[in-house]
């Protein structure tokens, strides 16, 4: 299975729990910064462009490989990479970005244990469910049931 997309995935901490950082496209509802690997890119390096580009984010550490996950449309496959940002980030903000003619996304947090509500494009509430299932998997291998938004590399 080649991977041709990448997905940042970005988490913080809140007093409600865990959150995924998601975005209103102004014409295809709530999605993920989500974008296509170029020849010669890797999906990390695809994941901290396309953060960039999509969200004007920079990460502070490298993207942390996360899983593969085959979207069964239009052979997209993904690679979910975790992604540490600064942690001072607001509630919600506006980036314009110069993706299919221009457009300004708003972003916001959305808490990873709530469904997805009826505004979100069906491709990112699949990869919303693959993407928890994936971080539930690998809390019960690293120990505690709760997801949180540890950092992608351990503590030095």
């Amino acid at each position: 299975m080649d991977v041709n997309k990448t997905c940042p995935v970005v988490l913080r901490d809140a007093a409600g729990g865990c959150e995924l950082l998601v975005f209103r496209h102004p014409l295809a509802g709530v999605q993920l910064v989500k974008g296509t690997i170029e020849p010669g890119e890797t999906a990390e390096a695809a994941a901290l462009r396309e953060l960039a580009e999509e969200a004007g984010l920079i990460a502070v550490v490298p993207a942390q490989p996360l899983g593969i996950w085959d979207s069964g449309w239009q052979g997209q496959v993904w690679s979910f990479q975790r992604v540490k940002v600064a942690d001072d980030l607001p509630s919600h903000w506006c980036h314009w970005t110069a993706d299919d003619g221009g457009h300004e996304f708003a972003f916001f947090w959305h808490p990873l244990a709530n469904e997805p509500g009826t505004d979100w494009h069906p491709l990112f509430t699949g990869a919303l469910h693959a993407l928890r299932a994936r971080l539930a998997k690998d809390d019960r291998d690293s120990g505690p049931a709760t997801l949180r938004a540890r950092s992608p590399v351990p503590a030095e």
